[in-house]
């Protein structure tokens, strides 16, 4: 069985209000074993002996039966969020700053935010699978990448956790 991080797109922002105990029981349901929530944002841990591309497609059909919305769902194994979480380039805990990785499963997409020119005061770096990028706090949303994620085309392929939240996953 391998352990997997399931991190749910736009779950508790933006109008999609899950409670976690529910998103674990439609989990459960759909075959996966270990589920357990982590904060109220919609990340997950789950055991399956699936590979990654199942696993996401059975979550998010689950949750789309379950609860009748579009649910996107990235899922990596907890030892690629590992790595992913050690290879952050930027100082970890810039006093003002936010930290953050973007997720990306389409490669281009992957490269059109990757080309990306940061704005004022913001870095962006891409990584193996991701964009790793730091904000000033409070200027998230009007940031380069914070304007761009909100585009709906990139709803189906990417999220977007701070480090704090992947530090709780990774624990």
């Amino acid at each position: 069985m391998t352990t997997y991080a399931a991190f749910l797109r736009g779950v508790n922002v933006g109008g999609v209000n899950l409670k976690m105990a529910e998103v674990k029981a439609a989990l459960t349901d759909a075959g996966f074993s270990d589920v357990r929530t982590i904060l109220a944002t919609g990340n997950v841990l789950l055991k399956s002996s699936a590979r990654v591309a199942t696993v996401r497609k059975k979550a998010e059909a689950a949750l789309r039966e379950r609860f009748g919305y579009d649910a996107w769902v990235l899922a990596y194994d907890i030892d690629t969020v590992r790595a992913i979480d050690k290879a952050y380039p930027f100082e970890r805990d810039r006093d003002g700053y936010q930290s953050y990785v973007t997720f990306v499963t389409d490669a281009k997409i992957l490269d059109e935010l990757a080309e990306l020119e940061a704005g004022p005061k913001e870095k962006i770096s891409r990584g193996e699978g991701v964009i790793y990028w730091q904000v000033p706090k409070g200027s998230t949303l009007d940031s380069t990448i914070g304007k761009t994620m909100g585009k709906p085309r990139y709803k189906s392929s990417t999220t977007t956790r701070n480090l704090r939240t992947l530090a709780k996953v990774l624990q």
